[in-house]
């Protein structure tokens, strides 16, 4: 093709279908190898759980559905919720319904919660979604729910620094993001991968910021999607629900 003999505005518009013709079959190779999830917390009940009425911690997502059908809740979706230590406390902050239940951890470590900047991912009373690195952090009040893991994925729209591209180093994950128009972006991969891949994944929706949540032990329940993992033996558990009664569509 002789592209002298198109006039400069139709070359820009052929440059520009092509170049959003391929970012988009990026995104669907990408969107391909992971299970990803949209939360609207103004429409939708998004909450983090640990323990049942009776102090005995939930664990696996199989007994999260089970706690809520007995309070006639529907579990739509769960993920795992952030890194924990061997008795399954979690391993940094932790706030439910208010409450702190851990305080925020700022010390230095071995491994991937301990690589910074790390970061937070919160809930407020007035629904707001806010991930965050964890020296940005500030509490709050009107904090319902909190859940601290590490590292922080996307930060400003910038991919974690220390991630490199085609790095060897792979594995299931997953992680939630924050989307444009205050929605939520939950995702674990399908098959193994590398931080930077998965990173990039959430800075190709959209999210400015994301978290990493955990690895190899990650599970995800979303029938709407046929994916159904309700094992494992976790500390905090994310999960959507809404009423058993309600017949009506999100």
């Amino acid at each position: 093709m002789r592209y002298k003999h198109f006039p400069a505005r139709v070359l820009i518009v052929v440059f520009l279908i092509l170049s959003t013709g391929s970012s988009l079959a990026q995104n669907n190779k990408d969107s391909n190898k992971v299970i990803s999830y949209i939360v609207d917390l103004q429409k939708q009940d998004l909450q983090l759980y640990w323990k049942d009425d009776q102090g005995s911690i939930l664990g696996s997502i199989e007994r999260l559905r089970q706690y809520l059908n007995g309070k006639q809740q529907t579990l739509v979706f769960a993920m795992n919720g952030g890194m924990y230590m061997e008795d399954r406390t979690p391993l940094g902050l932790y706030i439910q319904q208010g409450r702190l239940i851990t305080k925020l951890n700022t010390s230095s470590g071995y491994g991937n919660f301990y690589m910074k900047p790390n970061g937070v991912f919160y809930i407020t009373t007035d629904k707001k979604a806010v991930v965050c690195r964890t020296q940005d952090y500030k509490y709050s009040k009107k904090i319902s729910f909190a859940t601290q893991s590490g590292p922080m994925l996307v930060s400003n729209g910038a991919i974690h620094a220390d991630f490199k591209k085609g790095s060897a180093n792979v594995n299931i994950r997953n992680g939630v993001g924050v989307l444009p128009g205050n929605k939520l972006l939950f995702a674990m991969t399908k098959e193994p991968m590398n931080f930077y891949d998965f990173a990039d994944f959430f800075r190709q929706q959209g999210c400015l910021d994301a978290l990493y949540l955990d690895g190899f032990v990650s599970r995800t329940y979303l029938p709407e999607k046929q994916w159904i993992q309700t094992d494992g033996s976790f500390g905090v558990i994310i999960g959507e629900v809404r009423p058993k009664t309600s017949g009506a569509a999100r």
